[in-house]
């Protein structure tokens, strides 16, 4: 029986160990973790931030016949002896797994590590950013939804940005335009064009020389994985650990998942190319048919309330001429759609305020299967989707499109005394993928309640 080690309590290491035991992998299992809480799901802080869910939320499911550590970081990795070393303990392994996932980038500016000062990489950062006003620092997702979720919670923002508006880069001008106009609706303000030159006790000054009030500068300026140990150890580094086809380093004794991974040529960084890759490596370990790991399709969704914003397949499709590009603008409902088609399917798409087609355009992409003839019904949703709290909507519902988790599913586990979000997901895994279905399930929890409360015993 061979004994995996895996480095890293993250989404990825935790999604590993699961995978690993659902395929029937014998042997011990066990993580090391550095941070002293329990594992959660990193994602979704932006929800603890804005005060709409409690840390315990976000823990994952306990793993059980997983020897798990918390608050163990890893000193060294010696290879020859095939031991990883935590401070005054030793862990041997036959197979060792590194999800050490990545570290904040902190700009160079005077102050950036000084006090009232952080990044939003941890449970524990989330907890640092305080007062009453609060500059972000960074136009990408994780800028973006801090602004969001802090603006929520009555805290007076500024967002900062270098480009012409937040997620320029990826939504383009019109969506990332109309971005910017629902984080002004929601609160936050937004100086597009600018950056942070120093942060000075109580404020922050702009290149332009403008100071702004700041009790917490929040750093959302990016991440670079995390190859320290890696590199320590003589394994192949480039921007990421470098991995090949079964994610195996160039010790064929370790592998690498996650955001401290680089394969194919490229560090891929998000939930969904992490689980996707612990799932491939699960099968590849087990021997459960996966002889090799492909890369999974890009995917972005926002993780906020302010606006609905998906991205599918890579920004610069856009700027092939051998694609042709579809666009659906209606200005005044805040609404938007630019598609990247080769023949009749999808390479790329950008949607903003169309909710009903993200789950189906983004299905249509991963199975590459041809769009429909009505490409603007395909955009409105054809017919109106169920809400997802009316107790009348179909059991088949996909509300959670990561695992795959219906209604019904949801429905079984809360008759099964599943009462809370958090029993919820140890039940089904719903909430525990890209995140996008918390809110989903969150409003399905409350309004079960509530029928019970008026009906006695009547449940969904």
């Amino acid at each position: 029986m061979s004994r995996i080690l895996v480095v890293g309590g993250g989404p990825a290491g935790h999604r590993l160990a699961d995978r690993l035991r659902h395929h029937g992998h014998p042997g011990p299992v066990t993580i090391l973790g550095a941070e002293p809480e329990p594992p959660y799901h990193r994602p979704l802080l932006s929800y603890v931030l804005s005060g709409r869910a409690s840390p315990e939320a976000l823990r994952l499911p306990a793993l059980p016949g997983i020897e798990a550590h918390r608050g163990t970081p890893v000193t060294h990795i010696d290879r020859g002896r095939r031991e990883v070393h935590t401070s005054g303990v030793v862990h041997g392994y036959d197979v060792l797994v590194l999800a050490t996932g990545a570290r904040a980038d902190v700009p160079d500016i005077p102050g950036a590590r000084g006090p009232g000062v952080t990044a939003l990489r941890t449970a524990a950062d989330c907890a640092r950013i305080t007062g009453a006003s609060v500059v972000v620092l960074g136009g990408g997702p994780l800028g973006v939804e801090t602004a969001a979720a802090l603006a929520a919670r009555g805290t007076a923002t500024t967002l900062v940005c270098a480009g012409p508006h937040p997620l320029h880069d990826r939504l383009g001008e019109a969506a990332s335009g109309m971005l910017t106009k629902a984080l002004e609706r929601a609160g936050v303000t937004v100086l597009a064009g600018r950056t942070v030159t120093a942060r000075e006790p109580g404020r922050v000054l702009l290149d332009n020389g403008t100071r702004l009030p700041a009790d917490t500068l929040a750093l959302c300026t990016g991440a670079h994985p995390d190859v320290g140990l890696a590199r320590a150890a003589g394994l192949r580094v480039r921007t990421g650990i470098v991995v090949d086809d079964r994610l195996r380093t160039s010790d064929p004794h370790i592998h690498a998942i996650g955001d401290c991974a680089e394969h194919e040529g490229r560090a891929v960084t998000g939930i969904e190319a992490a689980w996707a890759q612990a799932d491939s490596l699960a099968r590849i370990l087990t021997g459960r048919g996966a002889c090799a790991h492909r890369g999974t399709p890009a995917v972005f969704r926002l993780r906020t309330d302010i606006a609905e914003v998906a991205c599918v397949g890579p920004p610069d499709a856009f700027a092939d001429p051998s694609l042709r590009r579809l666009t659906f603008a209606d200005w005044d409902g805040g609404r938007y759609a630019r598609l990247a088609l080769r023949g009749e399917h999808l390479v790329a798409a950008v949607l903003f305020g169309l909710a009903d087609a993200i789950a189906s355009v983004g299905e249509l992409h991963r199975n590459s299967r041809a769009l429909p003839s009505d490409r603007l019904r395909l955009l409105l949703g054809g017919p109106p989707r169920p809400a997802s709290t009316d107790l009348d909507s179909p059991g088949e519902a996909v509300i959670c499109l990561c695992n795959n988790v219906q209604r019904q599913d949801l429905a079984k586990a809360w008759r099964a005394g599943a009462r809370a979000v958090t029993a919820l997901a140890t039940a089904t895994r719903a909430t525990t993928g890209c995140g996008g279905c918390l809110r989903e399930v969150t409003e399905l929890c409350a309004r079960w309640e509530r029928e019970i409360g008026q009906d006695g015993e009547r449940t969904p």
